[in-house]
């Protein structure tokens, strides 16, 4: 292990104390976290209950004719901001964005103009904030003095190319827990909808009573349901509703439901034996990926085990025997 912290440029007591602070960092997220989790739900379906205000408030402005009115007085709030301001500056909307950006925003949960914003800020100024960072550690505390200029300048600069991709790799990350999370409870939200629906009541009721009883299962489609709640009771397509519930969620399983609904508002099918049915494959979907998850689980343990469980064992089991025969020889 000395060797290692050789091969880094760090000392003995530099890496102790790295050690410690990565432990007390762990420490305080593992008490800390349980707290913030159980205002989650409540924090966010507050977030969903405002956009469906600006929903409404949009749709009327737009009926009323008033739409260019709302433009104007939103982007003037919206420049208010240090970062709207950097990111107007450097025009970073038209170099930095692109569609499918924007659709990776939508599905990780980021859909107002303000996460934008955020994003493309942070997507400049931490390049920044990780190469002077990097720069401190390295020249202005002497960490990799042992080395030659050029490669301290390397790890500079590969540390601040990494802070140029951060925001990616977290809008990747939390779109894929977002994605996963509704994936596990659609099934389940399939058939609390069917439920609704047979007993006669009509979809925006429908979609509205899942979401209240779902969000104790997966918040995001507790969300989701309250916004396709929100756009079917003001946008004049309701089509265009089952569309952005597509966008958002990213989903095959989401879009083969939006598709049936679809067809069902266009040529008045019944919604039930779709539901029923697509609630069937939703659940079958489940249960193979969870029985794939378990097939792979035995070539994963295979390597730990060969690892950490069966050198112990010898020990335990040659232990004695060599502690009897050591005296002996």
């Amino acid at each position: 292990m000395d060797a290692v912290f050789q091969m880094l440029g760090l000392s003995s007591h530099v890496a102790l104390g790295l050690c410690v602070a990565v432990a007390m960092f762990a420490t305080v997220v593992s008490l800390v976290g349980p707290l913030l989790n159980g205002r989650d739900m409540k924090t966010r379906m507050k977030a969903v209950a405002l956009e469906r205000d600006q929903v409404r408030a949009r749709e009327r402005a737009r009926m009323a004719g008033e739409r260019d009115n709302q433009r104007v007085s939103l982007r003037q709030q919206a420049d208010r901001s240090f970062a709207a301001k950097v990111v107007e500056a450097l025009d970073l909307r038209k170099a930095l964005m692109d569609e499918a950006t924007t659709n990776k925003l939508r599905i990780a949960g980021f859909r107002t103009q303000r996460s934008l914003t955020l994003f493309l800020f942070c997507r400049v100024s931490l390049p920044l904030l990780f190469g002077v960072v990097a720069a401190f550690y390295i020249f202005g505390l002497g960490i990799m003095a042992s080395h030659a200029l050029g490669i301290r300048l390397f790890v500079c600069i590969a540390v601040a190319y990494a802070g140029f991709y951060a925001p990616i790799v977290f809008v990747g990350n939390a779109g894929k827990k977002r994605a996963q999370s509704i994936s596990r409870a659609w099934p389940d939200a399939l058939d609390l909808l069917l439920i609704c629906v047979e007993s006669g009541n009509a979809i925006e009721a429908a979609f509205r009573r899942v979401a209240d009883e779902i969000g104790i299962q997966s918040v995001p489609l507790a969300e989701e349901m309250v916004l396709v709640c929100a756009e079917l009771s003001y946008l004049p397509d309701r089509k265009q509703a089952y569309e952005n519930l597509i966008t958002r969620t990213g989903l095959e399983s989401v879009r083969s439901v939006c598709t049936a609904l679809i067809q069902a508002e266009r040529y008045g099918t019944p919604l039930g034996v779709a539901l029923r049915t697509l609630a069937q494959e939703s659940r079958d979907q489940r249960m193979t990926a969870a029985e794939g998850k378990a097939a792979a689980l035995p070539p994963k343990l295979t390597v730990p085990m060969m690892v950490f469980f069966l050198p112990v064992l010898f020990a335990v089991i040659i232990g004695p025997a060599v502690i009897k025969v050591l005296p002996n020889l």
